[in-house]
């Protein structure tokens, strides 16, 4: 408890602002008093009103004074309230030496300016506030003694009350104290519960799932960024969770029953697909809390993770099984040239065709490592198609217009030249092995639009891809051929989004694919976003 004596709170302006206003108050009050009726005043035969009033005045503009330079010049807090009590234990003092000393009263005024002083000011200068208000009230009452004018036995009335003084002073003290340490422990708590508050925002701002804050009704309280974006939210409208999606109102509903404890997929606004899992707050109003993923990005996660085992297995792949195949593809090249039964040969190009298999699988494994390395560069699809329309019925020995180009003007794709290459004769293969190889059994159709746009179809009259094998078949290693690997659609998209272009299957009847990019680097981005 010794800290009421040593504490060094800060200068409180304010309070000494309102404690200048309670003396002013008083020194009106008894400026005012002087002009009541005979009789409503206290009035001593030794003093006419005269001296008193002079008092009186001079003490309100002292204190007017004083609450005007407290309110200007906010400095040396202590030293004007110190001089302010020197005031008010001088003025106090003439009035009660000339108004019949502790039996007027007036002293109480004392009392009540020292429990104002130590609320506002400083718990070292308690004492002294209480100090000077002592010596005031004692040498006036004995002086007034000494001059036969009191009787002796006021001495003890004025030693109880400045006995008071201590007691008020520091009892005021000590409730100031605890009333700061209280504030500035609301101040803190304020700061922390601010700074939380600040973090909790940054983290839900800067999380990649949506978070919303739903009442019982399922109404949207709260929610971050990637939840705005997920189900089309507007900032400052109150939106219930029925106008964005009813699956998702649907299960949260459920949960609320104790129906629903597990995620659930559940649709979202225009193409996402969200899984959603709530939790209980401890809010008095029954909120909750919505979870919610865009399975869309978690497959891309997915993917991505798939990616990099792949890129591991690739170096393995690359010093562990090459070499061995390069020895055994010589071996069984050696083994070809000398000449020997119908059955060693039989043997011999099953064992040919196995490791060039093999070879190929290796291939385009190592191709995945490399998809992301293009150099992408402005295509005159025109000219471009042309040749490679014409090294295709070279290389697979197919009649003119079995692969026919369709381009209604010039068109330029921005794309790695030999990248696209490599996509289209994935695309184009796969279309000649399954298509009738009739004339114009496969189409490239180009389209474009003015916004930078450019749709290149590779369309065939097959017999299509099957319904459940649609979702699958840009996986990797997915395949419904005995001698394919599964991975050339999976590398052809890759190689499209190395170029900041798309590939998709569109569900027409037969094959139909479609690469969707730009026709420059500026509208790479944008026109991967929207195919995407």
């Amino acid at each position: 408890m010794r800290e009421w004596l040593s504490a060094t709170w800060g200068p409180n302006w304010r309070s000494l602002r309102f404690f200048n206003l309670y003396r002013l108050v008083v020194a009106v009050v008894l400026l005012v008093s002087f002009y009541l009726p005979m009789g409503w005043n206290t009035q001593h035969p030794m003093l006419g009103r005269g001296f008193l009033q002079y008092l009186v005045v001079g003490y309100v503009l002292l204190v007017a004074t004083g609450l005007l330079i407290s309110e200007r010049w906010q400095r040396r807090f202590n030293l004007q309230l110190s001089l302010q009590m020197l005031l008010d234990v001088l003025v106090v003092a003439l009035l009660m030496r000339f108004l019949g000393g502790v039996a007027g009263g007036i002293g109480l005024l004392l009392m009540i300016s020292l429990a104002a002083a130590s609320l506002a000011g400083r718990g070292r200068m308690v004492p002294f506030y209480a100090a000077l208000a002592t010596l005031g009230v004692l040498l006036q009452q004995l002086w007034g003694v000494l001059q036969g004018e009191f009787e002796s036995g006021t001495i003890v009335q004025a030693g109880l009350l400045c006995c008071a003084y201590f007691a008020t002073a520091i009892l005021a003290r000590l409730f100031g104290q605890r009333a700061m340490m209280q504030e500035d422990l609301a101040r803190r708590r304020g700061e922390a519960l601010d700074n939380q508050i600040r973090i909790g925002q940054r983290i839900m701002e800067r999380m990649q799932d949506g978070v919303l804050v739903l009442d019982p009704a399922g109404t949207i309280l709260r929610y971050n960024p990637s939840a705005a974006g997920m189900l089309d939210l507007q900032a400052g409208k109150t939106i219930n969770l029925a106008e964005r999606s009813l699956p998702l109102l649907a299960a949260y509903f459920r949960w609320r029953r104790g129906e629903q404890d597990e995620p659930i997929e559940v649709d979202g606004v225009a193409d996402y697909r969200l899984r959603a899992r709530f939790a209980a707050t401890d809010s008095g109003d029954g909120e909750a809390l919505a979870f919610i993923e865009d399975i869309g990005r978690i497959r891309s996660q997915a993917k991505q993770l798939k990616l990099a085992s792949l890129g591991r297995l690739t170096a393995s792949i690359a010093h562990e099984v090459r070499n061995p195949l390069a020895a055994i593809s010589h071996a069984s090249d050696l083994l070809h040239e000398e000449r020997r039964g119908e059955m060693q040969e039989r043997l011999l190009r099953i064992l040919h065709d196995n490791v060039y298999r093999l070879d190929r699988i290796v291939q385009d494994i190592l191709q995945l490592g490399r998809s992301d390395l293009g150099q992408p560069e402005r295509l005159d699809l025109q000219e471009f198609l042309r040749g490679f329309v014409d090294e295709v019925n070279a290389v697979e020995q197919i009649e003119p217009g079995v692969l026919a180009l369709e381009l209604e003007r010039p068109v330029h794709l921005y794309f790695d030249r030999s990248q696209l290459l490599q996509v289209l004769w994935n695309l184009a293969g796969n279309a000649l092995r399954h298509a009738g190889r009739e004339q114009g059994s496969v189409r490239l159709h180009v389209a474009a639009s003015g916004n930078g746009r450019v749709e290149l179809h590779v369309i065939d009259d097959g017999p299509g891809i099957p319904p459940e094998h649609r979702e699958q078949i840009f996986e990797p290693f997915f395949t419904t051929r005995h001698q394919g690997t599964g991975l050339g659609l999976f590398i052809a998209r890759e190689l499209c989004e190395a170029n900041g272009a798309s590939l998709q299957l569109l569900p027409d009847s037969g094959g139909h694919f479609v690469i969707i990019g730009g026709e420059d680097c500026q509208s790479i981005a944008a026109n991967a976003a929207t195919a995407g």
